[in-house]
């Protein structure tokens, strides 16, 4: 902690100087302007690292951007809808029709089929004020809230706690009556707050087998701290400090096959550990030392936050900075390095985003390696921090406009490079249930930090995850109008909604800033929830369905809809909600099921769907998973949630 106390002591005079750039003008908001109160110190830089190489990438330029955002609906055309699958002779931009989108690469069972539609998406206010700044957001299961938490570091938020007992601030005699975390209902808006004692500033998490959040580290008395929400209408939060071997503060927690957590750096500690059983703590002992983490430190970090997923295999994928490596948990060796991604850095502070992309099971799944891909965009220069948070005046460096590609099965895996339609950093990566990505919030110029980036970037973007190779992957969707820069966060709601909340750029609660601190919290419709696209929105009849299945076990699925489905036409895909903080969504995954039999007109417009559960955890790690029925490309009305066990 005493290299923290020197850090923040040499950057505090430069805090708070905020330079002279374009102001948004904001609806209705929140009233009542914070008292910043507490801790001022800034994102700080760290000691110096090093590691720049180049690699070898393939380009796959595809640089084109959609044609304006005119928003809109499309006009039905019913007798279109019967025309030959992939037939789009017609090219009318005013009708609805299927086109045929083909899976490439090997990947996939078959071809997926989505009605076209001119709709570039939705917004609407869903809160005025949450009460907190969503630093952090994770949909809980079954119960459908979302967890939203920031700092308790500032001892102020906009909601106060509704009695007794406040938090004792640690080291003095005062207390902190503020409310920095909750829990809101997805649909109603109604707000639980819940207690905290210690810091879940820059925090991590992930789901359980049972549903609950386990989360790791934080700021101070935090970042060796163990805490867990269990599922129930009283529960709050548990925890147990110093179940940590290292802080872990900036860190990232992955889900192993076999439902254990591991926990990956944190500010001054380039190491890992496993998260301990609950009531237990880890030593010394239990800390491995990770020299990749050494390694891809620059002089400003860049490596914190580092992109982590589980590979289908069982081995990790670790991405930091501009290298990436395949970890074994078992062995706890380095079994191999992937090329080089070039043009800047990608984590924290640089705060690009990434994902993994849809895992395509087969019926009856026999192979021996299920590919799996990630994808990352955005970022930023090495030096982007440097220039935004240290020099005088700031400098706000343009951020990345490239996405890249790279399957982690393949130990000759190279990146295949596309171009975004604008700059990002400090976005978040949506994987839709239907398999195609949304990228949205952040900005085009600067870094993290606080006041250090700017140019808001309020267009969601939409990539497609497969095409038939007549079209761009890139569709520019309607903007917001609510800047959501540095700790803003997302959540796929079960109606296949967003919920957009978060972004504070400030290191308090501030209304008087560039950007102010943000509390509201918004929903957003992407294109397929296009009002004439209504018609193919199937309906999952629960107490028909099975929701409790074992690893490569057939379960049942049972959907009510309008007239007669066509199963080419049929997608089922699962969804692991992510942890979201700082432009990382940990966990986040999406699998589409293999579709072993369809029972047509079971009942009365109702259909049988025979699926198989995924074949082991490597592929789907135990736990709960949202199941979405996709027909025409257009998600059910209400996802089920699914349990997937040993």
């Amino acid at each position: 902690m005493a290299s923290l106390f020197w850090r923040g002591l040499i950057i505090l005079p430069l805090l708070f100087v905020y330079v002279n750039g374009e102001h948004f003008l904001y609806p209705k908001r929140h009233t009542g302007k914070a008292e910043l109160a507490g801790y001022k110190g800034p994102d700080s830089l760290a000691v110096d690292g090093g590691g720049f190489y180049s690699g070898p990438l393939i380009a796959d330029d595809d640089g084109s951007t959609a044609d304006g955002n005119p928003g809109g609906t499309t006009e039905v055309k019913v007798e279109n809808l019967g025309k030959a699958d992939g037939d789009n002779t017609n090219g009318s931009a005013n009708s609805v029709e299927s086109t045929q989108v083909a899976a490439k690469n090997g990947i996939g069972n078959g071809n997926i089929f989505e009605a076209k539609t001119t709709f570039k998406g939705s917004w609407e206010l869903f809160v005025e004020n949450a009460g907190v700044s969503a630093m952090h957001l994770i949909l809980l299961p079954k119960i459908n809230q979302a967890l939203m938490f920031d700092a308790t570091v500032w001892k102020i938020s906009k909601m106060k706690l509704p009695g007794p007992p406040c938090r004792r601030v640690e080291g003095t005699n005062k207390e902190d009556c503020y409310v920095h975390s909750i829990l809101m209902d997805v649909e109603t808006g109604k707000i639980r707050p819940l207690r905290l004692n210690y810091d879940t500033w820059c925090s991590s998490g992930a789901l359980d087998i049972n549903g609950r959040l386990v989360s790791t580290g934080g700021y101070n008395n935090g970042s060796d701290t163990v805490r867990i929400l269990d599922l129930c209408d009283t529960c709050g939060w548990e925890e147990y400090p110093g179940a940590l071997g290292n802080g872990r503060w900036y860190a990232t927690q992955v889900t192993l096959g076999d439902g254990r957590f591991m926990v990956f750096g944190g500010r001054d500690f380039p190491t890992y550990e496993f998260v301990p059983s609950q009531g237990q703590k880890n030593t010394l002992k239990d800390v491995i030392d990770f020299n990749f983490l050494v390694e891809t430190h620059d002089p400003v970090e860049n490596n914190l936050y580092p992109f982590v997923y589980l590979s289908t295999d069982g081995n990790v994928f670790i991405f930091a900075n501009n290298r990436s490596v395949l970890l074994n948990p078992n062995t706890q060796t380095i079994i191999h390095e992937f090329p080089v991604l070039p043009n800047g850095a990608r984590n924290y502070p640089a705060s690009g985003s990434a994902c993994l992309l849809p895992i395509m099971l087969k019926p009856n799944e026999d192979r021996r390696v299920i590919p799996s891909e990630v994808l990352i965009c955005g970022g930023a220069s090495h030096d982007a921090y440097t220039k935004a948070d240290l020099q005088r005046p700031k400098v706000f460096l343009p951020g990345n406009t490239d996405c890249a590609r790279l399957d982690i099965t393949k130990r000759n895996g190279k990146w295949k490079i596309i171009n975004m339609p604008s700059a990002r950093l400090l976005g978040d990566m949506v994987v839709l249930p239907t398999g195609d990505v949304l990228i949205v919030n952040g900005a085009k110029t600067g870094s993290a930090g606080w006041d250090d980036a700017r140019e808001p970037n309020l267009n969601p973007v939409l990539y497609k995850f497969q095409t038939d190779g007549t079209g761009s992957k890139f569709t520019v969707l309607n903007p917001s109008n609510i800047p959501r820069m540095y700790h803003s966060s997302f959540a796929l709601l079960p109606d296949a909604k967003i919920l957009i909340a978060g972004s504070n750029t400030n290191p308090g609660y501030l209304d008087d800033a560039l950007f102010p601190t943000e509390v509201r919290v918004e929903k957003f419709s992407p294109h397929y929830l296009d009002p004439n696209l209504a018609m193919f929105r199937q309906e999952i009849i629960v107490e028909k369905s099975n929701n409790q299945v074992k690893y490569g076990q057939k379960f049942t699925v049972q959907i009510r809809g309008n007239g007669e489905i066509d199963q080419q036409k049929l997608q089922v895909t699962v969804y692991s909600p992510p942890f979201v903080t700082h432009g990382i969504s940990m966990n986040q995954r999406l699998i589409q099921l293999g579709i072993v039999e369809f029972n047509k007109n079971f009942a009365p417009d109702t259909n049988n769907i025979v699926l198989q559960a995924p074949m082991n955890g490597n592929i789907a790690p135990p736990g709960y998973y949202m199941l979405f029925v996709n027909y025409n490309g257009v998600p059910c009305r209400q996802s089920m949630w699914v349990q997937f066990l040993p």
